[in-house]
């Protein structure tokens, strides 16, 4: 059984890239995300218009205050990755929530796998039905660079 944790009142998330704040995101990825410290604003905005986006939003204010990316053919697979939560409102829940709708909006795809790489939040997607890989030697990467 997986958690399924509720935005907290005063938040929601929307999947319509015209709500993206791409200025914002670029910022929070290339200034505070280990994976993708230095990344460049034309590389952040081709990967935005390439995926399925996830923002979470003030109510109110309609401020973007966290974001998800997932690189999907909405059929078979899919990769979750540049997850991330303002500053300002972590530990609030906002990111598992966010984690869920993205897991529950793939299911409904029907996808059978979803991948994702973290460094230190292994607890966080455990809780949402994320595992270690059962058998990482099957996989492998090509890699270009840094």
């Amino acid at each position: 059984m997986t958690d399924t944790p509720s935005l907290p009142e005063g938040y929601e998330i929307s999947t319509d890239p015209a709500r993206i704040d791409a200025e914002r995101v670029h910022h929070w990825l290339s200034t505070d995300a280990y994976w993708a410290l230095g990344r460049p604003r034309e590389k952040q905005d081709r990967a935005i218009e390439g995926s399925l986006n996830f923002g979470v939003y003030e109510t109110v204010s309609a401020e973007q205050v966290a974001y998800a990316r997932v690189i999907t053919d909405r059929a078979t697979f899919a990769w979750l990755c540049d997850v991330y939560v303002d500053p300002s409102v972590r530990g609030k829940g906002v990111g598992s929530a966010l984690v869920a709708a993205v897991r529950d909006e793939l299911r409904e795809y029907g996808v059978r796998r979803v991948l994702l790489a973290t460094h230190d939040a292994h607890g966080v997607y455990e809780k949402l039905g994320f595992a270690a890989l059962e058998r990482p030697e099957h996989w492998m990467a090509l890699v270009f660079g840094p």
